[in-house]
């Protein structure tokens, strides 16, 4: 099957794309790199420009008219710059995403699986949520994630469109075999920060927010890594059609998946990770909350489990590892 992959120079993308190579695949890369890596894209069919430029995606359709599936992971992906600069995230991820979906649908690709995020929930008693909880992003980011959601619905209600959203919060870690990993604006999430301060590339680790309502007073996370994220993409692409005969008649075309491990990991249980991993502990300091920030959640997996067959496997700790990994290699693959 060949796959466009919008946004697949960047950390996620290139990852899923490494994932449905490695089962035979092929795929097609769009993205601006405003957030993405030209090298991330190489041995790829690969074209820079807007998702919203329609010449650019019938150009694209015309060269590669044998693509069946769309995966959309082209954002702008910083929570505390949403705050700062929300029209900037809603054009880019909104916007210009309505006119990737309209595009799509008069070019007969009707089969889309949108990277969106668990972040459109509001905080739930004892931190676990599933696909029934309460939406309430609590970011302009999050906000633009949930608007796609609801456009995707919409146009999934005419019956030519089918989508699947994945929701996912903490991507960690890296490709076990080094072919992508955090770069750019990436490596500001948090595994990436503590491999610069490891590495000397930052001097300090600020934990931000230290008085939430958590077992430690820091912020709750579902760190899932990417592998596993990636895993869980081929599997919604090649179970396509199967996903929406065991969802059935309620999904009307649009079936939302979480993605995660199901276990809630701190920030200073991951820093107490990540220090046993190197042997030695990091310069950190306690930091107010950053814009935008929550005390978290974490994610049940178990629609994911019967839907697509997927149930992370990939633990914190591998996560810190393969991420240590790709910082050695960062530099020399990227050409930085």
């Amino acid at each position: 099957m060949k796959i466009l992959i919008t946004g697949g120079a960047g950390y996620i993308g290139s990852t899923i794309g490494s994932a449905l190579e490695d089962r035979g695949h092929e795929t097609v890369v769009l993205d601006s790199l405003v957030v993405g890596h030209r090298a991330l894209a190489r041995n790829r069919p690969f074209y820079e420009g807007d998702i919203a430029d329609g010449q650019l995606l019938a150009r694209i359709f015309g060269e590669h008219p044998d693509i069946e599936c769309a995966v959309h992971c082209a954002a702008l992906i910083s929570v505390p710059e949403s705050v700062e600069h929300p029209y900037d995230y809603y054009v880019n991820n909104v916007g210009k995403t309505l006119e990737l979906f309209r595009n799509l649908d008069d070019l007969g690709c009707r089969k889309l699986v949108f990277s969106s995020s668990a972040s459109v929930y509001g905080e739930a008693p004892g931190f676990l949520v599933d696909e029934s909880a309460a939406l309430a992003p609590e970011s302009p980011y999050a906000r633009t994630k949930m608007i796609v959601e609801m456009l995707m619905e919409d146009m999934c209600k005419t019956g030519d469109v089918r989508g699947i959203s994945l929701r996912y919060f903490n991507p960690v870690g890296a490709d076990p075999e080094l072919r992508s990993g955090p770069h750019g604006k990436a490596t500001g999430q948090v595994l990436g920060m503590l491999v610069d301060v490891a590495m000397g590339r930052r001097p300090v680790f600020n934990i931000t927010g230290t008085d939430w309502p958590t077992r430690d007073g820091t912020g709750v996370r579902d760190y899932i890594h990417v592998w596993d994220l990636a895993q869980a993409h081929v599997k919604a692409i090649e179970g396509f059609d199967r996903v929406f005969e065991l969802a059935g008649d309620r999904s009307q075309g649009h079936v939302v998946i979480n993605l995660g491990t199901g276990l809630g990991v701190t920030v200073k249980e991951l820093v107490d990770a990540f220090e046993k991993a190197i042997g030695h502990e990091i310069a950190k300091a306690d930091a107010p909350p950053r814009p935008g920030d929550t005390a978290g959640a974490y994610v049940s997996g178990d629609l994911a489990e019967r839907l697509l067959g997927w149930r992370a496997t990939l633990s914190v700790q591998q996560a810190i590892v393969d991420a240590l990994r790709w910082s050695k290699v960062r530099e020399e693959i990227l050409g930085d």
